[in-house]
């Protein structure tokens, strides 16, 4: 028997086992695929580049910054750096370099990763969970958008269906027209329609292209393979003749359906990334939207496996995370409407406005925020930014205090341990030169944000 079960070795999966063994608990992750993803590519927004940064994981090791975000692709850039953070770019990878990352950080930690292991059947009772006859106190399913777990529960999986289908390929070509950007750039100056495609098409570091493409005319179903035909047959109408197929090397479809469970708990069964939601993936929010329930939900699940979590703790996973997800269902639906391959004058005008609105500085913090995960708070806890700090032991950085992966009390003035302290979370003094924290008691939740001192014993016992 083990502590917990994890259904998926995605970002979220492998991200919440890290965590989980971090904390001491005994942890089992099952996956179906023998090995990682595909090269397919993804950005690591600047929220999740911290949260790996709190974890000693380099999110930026041997790649090139990307382009600074987006918000439906309108040509004004967002401004990450106004958040105070040392991550100001989107940063550029590919899903299975995420995963080997993260798989091994997880297994460094003691986790242990059954690949190969395809779940079939799931008991659900007051003590536990059974899934393949592997006995558990908690299961956790991070098995993606069409979640086996989801399905065996028949839990509910509300939402809008697809209206369209895309594909995303990984090419290499031989010839290119003047037509093919020639280096990264803003997603604005990327994208392309022509007869009856609409295209993203972006150079990647590796001499290939980030090829997104989607057609009005044809819709090829979700899981219909790719063909090298029906690349080039977008290449050729959107990018001229001269632009020519040399090799697809990893390719997948997706779609804009949006879906949310209603409760992201059921019994001694949690959902978290792709099993809980789903939306369209503009603004790339979807790895990043995974990681972060992981880290918002490591801590406390640990926590009450261990019978340390005050009353309510797991609770507020959903509390906090669901509103986050729903933002950003709401967000990207917003971002449809921009983005559609047939938007009428009514959408240019509204566009025209909200390009005008977005040059604004106030306008561009609300929207870097909202992309970034930079601007996510929780009722009553709210993100510190990654102070440089003064210890008895030399310099530091806040984040390298939460390698542990324990809350923090962060003394930067005089003011001692508050009642209630009995040594639930490490308690440093420091002093800064950041005028907006100097002199401050900080409490610091494991997952980077900050909480009433006051209340340290409702976050840990």
């Amino acid at each position: 028997m083990t502590d917990v079960l994890i259904a998926g070795a995605g970002p979220t999966g492998l991200m919440l086992a890290a965590e989980l063994a971090l904390a001491g608990v005994g942890v089992t992750v099952l996956e179906r695929r023998d090995g990682p993803g595909l090269p397919r590519p993804v950005g690591l927004q600047p929220r999740t580049a911290e949260l790996l940064d709190m974890r000693g994981l380099n999110p930026a090791a041997e790649q090139v910054d990307g382009p600074s975000g987006h918000f439906a692709g309108l040509p004004v850039p967002l401004d990450y750096g106004v958040w105070r953070t040392r991550h100001p770019r989107v940063l550029n990878r590919t899903q299975d370099d995420v995963e080997a990352m993260l798989a091994t950080y997880a297994l460094e930690q003691g986790a242990v990763l059954r690949r190969g292991h395809e779940v079939s059947a799931v008991d659900v009772d007051a003590d536990g969970v059974t899934v393949d006859g592997i006995r558990a106190r908690w299961l956790v399913a991070c098995d993606g958008a069409h979640s086996t777990v989801r399905r065996l529960l028949g839990v509910p999986f509300p939402g809008r269906t697809e209206t369209y289908v895309a594909t995303l390929a990984h090419v290499r070509l031989a010839t290119a027209s003047d037509l093919v950007p020639a280096r990264a750039a803003h997603f604005s100056q990327v994208t392309r329609q022509a007869n009856g495609y609409w295209s993203m098409l972006t150079p990647l570091g590796d001499g290939g292209h980030r090829f997104v493409f989607g057609s009005t005319a044809k819709q090829p179903g979700r899981d219909a393979p790719v063909s090298d035909t029906e690349v080039t047959e977008a290449l050729t109408a959107l990018y001229g003749a001269e632009t020519r197929l040399g090799e697809v090397y990893g390719a997948s479809r997706f779609n804009d359906a949006t879906r949310q469970l209603e409760q992201y708990r059921h019994g001694r069964v949690l959902f978290a990334g792709d099993a809980a939601h789903i939306h369209p993936p503009l603004g790339g929010q979807g790895l990043n939207l995974g990681v972060q329930d992981a880290m918002n939900l490591g801590w406390k699940l640990a926590a009450t496996v261990r019978g340390t979590a005050p009353s309510g703790l797991l609770d507020s996973y959903h509390l906090e995370r669901h509103p986050a997800a729903e933002r950003v269902l709401r967000h990207t639906a917003a971002q449809r409407v921009f983005t559609a391959p047939d938007r009428g004058e009514n959408v240019e005008a509204l566009r025209e406005i909200v390009i005008d609105l977005m040059r604004l500085p106030d306008a561009n913090h609300y929207f870097s925020g909202l992309l970034s995960g930079l601007g996510l708070s929780y009722p009553g806890a709210h993100r510190v930014p990654d102070l440089d700090l003064a210890t008895a032991s030399g310099p530091a950085r806040l984040s390298a205090l939460l390698r542990s992966g324990r809350g923090l009390l962060l003394d930067l003035g005089d003011h001692g341990t508050p009642p209630g302290f009995t040594g639930q979370v490490d308690f440093v003094r420091a002093s800064t030169g950041d005028a907006e924290y100097r002199g401050r008691l900080l409490l610091v939740r494991p997952d980077g944000y900050t909480v009433d001192p006051a209340g340290l014993t409702r976050w840990f016992g």
